[in-house]
């Protein structure tokens, strides 16, 4: 395979994965709307959403393990780290 070649086939990985990042990105913004869509109508309905995992998080800031919970609220959310601390500091 010549230099041609690799470069052809480099364009075609760039192209598939330049489609699937646009795929994906819009497949983001449509999830991020419909869970927007669904805290109105939790909010609407005066229900809220109790995960387990994030039961724990609330736990562990209530025994001050504040770092700890930040931690847990970042892997159960995928949170970057003011959001998470942003959270953990409304719970306590």
């Amino acid at each position: 395979m010549g230099i041609l070649g690799f470069f052809v086939l480099a364009m075609i990985v760039f192209a598939c994965y330049t489609g699937l990042e646009g795929r994906l990105s819009r497949n983001d913004r449509r999830v991020a709307r419909v869970e927007k869509k669904l805290d109105r109508i939790l909010d609407h309905l005066g229900l809220t959403e109790v995960d387990p995992e994030l039961e724990q998080v609330a736990a562990l800031a209530r025994d001050g393990k504040k770092i700890q919970a930040i931690k847990a609220y970042r892997e159960v959310t995928g949170a970057g780290l003011k959001e998470a601390k942003d959270a953990v500091d409304r719970l306590v």
